[in-house]
């Protein structure tokens, strides 16, 4: 195989490879580095590639292989973190200058875990400011190209996993997601990406945002998805917030498939703006679940109306934590955080009560929804990638930072918990892709991964690659 055919191969026939010793560990890991390394100049997808560490693992995996010990599932298979999650061995640095050559003295749960299987951890990848926002730029890191379009938006703050992703530099990127930033970068990029339900994978340290951050695999096919997800999840003493029980054998059940279920369909969610070729391209996705057995509607969602309000006091109202650092830092921050920052300066401990009061009675209304459905469906994100220098499309109205005006799909499921995917379903006239979103009840992370495989049978997508040589 050419390093090419490498960097894009599989992690569970990469794992079955290496384990049958019928590619070295060593081998694999020097293409796919040297792909990376003449490649990722293009994208900007690694903030810190850990060469020199990554070759170190690969000898002592190999070492293992040829002992005979017993190895993990992804042993020898290379995996990225996203620069919010802490690394002890890795700079953190939130794509801020601010935390500019960070290093922690801890990782996060998921970085052990991934490790006790084998895996090998390559990198940080790129993120907007302290993952802010759903375009792929920061102070700290520049623009991260989409593989597809250079220039263009990779999406939200897991942007460089998205991006790694589809240009073939590895098989598992983990992302964390906080109002889309797994699923806008799968939209964006043509992978595959899910928000877990909450509390699935563990989370440390602990968002301060309200519980709506969920930790989630960016990969390039549902099963790679599944087994990611398998690693990372479970409960952790260091997150409260973690469900009690251990993953589902999310990868030995995806052939289940859908016959039989009943799947919302809503174009719009009642009020949200799309571009008429994501829309098209999203309704005959829509179409391919009929073949599928699934019983489809498309229908209403009366409980989707008070989400914009919501999200826009929320998001602004998080990021004043960072209003003590302005005075220091605002001049070399991202220009459209200190506005969102500046923009919620002024609200009060009774206005976010008032507020979180309204939020629960929507999360509940969602949830007293999905009670008649299995799934929804809705486009993922509203546009195609646009040039990443910009908040939002030249045809979309300009703000001083609101860029969820293009992406009102996805966060009211961060605000219910519900796991909700992006798998692509086409291409525009420009050749840039587009994902359809999956959301499923809360719980059945499972459901939306047997869902996501499903029509990832009927419409393939892991054999199409951007050019990048």
């Amino acid at each position: 195989m050419n390093s090419e055919e490498l960097g894009f191969l599989p992690a569970i026939q990469l794992a079955e490879l290496i384990r049958t010793k019928q590619i070295s560990p060593v081998e694999y890991m020097r293409a796919l580095l040297e792909r990376i390394e003449a490649l990722d100049p293009k994208v900007n997808a690694f903030v810190y590639l850990g060469a020199d560490q990554a070759m170190d693992a690969a000898r002592a995996a190999e070492a293992k292989l040829m002992s005979g010990d017993r190895i993990g599932r992804l042993h020898g298979v290379p995996v990225s973190i996203k620069d919010l999650a802490i690394t002890k061995d890795m700079p953190t640095q939130q794509g801020s200058l601010m935390y500019e050559g960070n290093q922690p003295t801890e990782d996060a749960p998921i970085v052990p875990r991934l490790k006790d299987q084998g895996a090998i951890i390559l990198g940080k990848t790129t993120t907007s400011e302290f993952g802010w926002k759903g375009v792929s730029q920061s102070p700290l890191t520049g623009i991260t190209h989409n593989p597809w379009k250079s220039g263009y938006n990779a999406g939200a703050s897991s942007a460089g996993a998205g991006a790694a992703s589809a240009a073939g530099f590895g098989p598992l990127h983990q992302g964390s997601d906080g109002a889309g930033s797994i699923r806008m970068p799968a939209h964006f990029c043509g992978v595959f990406g899910l928000k877990p339900s909450f509390g699935r994978v563990p989370n440390y340290p602990v968002s301060t945002g309200d519980m709506t951050s969920h930790n989630g695999p960016l990969t390039r096919t549902v099963a790679d998805g599944a087994l990611l997800l398998e690693v990372m999840a479970g409960p952790h003493p260091l997150d409260y917030t973690t469900l009690e029980a251990g993953p589902a054998a999310y990868q030995a059940r995806l052939h289940e498939g859908v016959k039989g279920k009943r799947i919302a369909y809503s174009p719009d969610l009642g009020h949200a703006r799309v571009d008429p070729d994501v829309a098209a391209l999203v309704k005959a996705a829509v179409a391919r679940f009929t073949e599928l057995g699934a019983i489809v509607e498309e229908v209403a969602t009366p409980w989707a109306a008070p989400g914009p309000e919501l999200i826009r006091f929320f998001w602004s109202a998080h990021l004043t934590r960072l209003k003590p650092q302005l005075e220091k830092w605002e001049s070399r921050m991202d220009p459209g955080l200190v506005a969102c920052i500046t923009a919620a300066t002024d609200v009060s401990v009774a206005d976010y009560q008032l507020a979180r009061e309204r939020k629960m009675a929507y999360v509940a209304s969602i949830g007293r929804w999905f009670e008649g459905w299995d799934f929804l469906l809705t486009p993922a994100v509203s546009v195609a990638a646009f040039p990443a220098e910009k908040l939002m499309p030249d045809h979309w109205p300009r703000h001083d930072w609101d860029w969820v005006s293009w992406a009102e799909f996805s966060y009211p499921f961060n605000m219910s918990w519900n796991p909700a995917a992006s798998v692509p379903c086409g291409f525009t006239a420009d050749g840039l892709p587009v994902g359809l979103q999956i959301v499923g009840k809360r719980f059945d992370d499972l459901g939306v991964l047997q869902a996501s495989a499903a029509f990832e049978a009927i419409q393939p997508w892991a054999d199409k690659r951007p050019v990048l040589a």
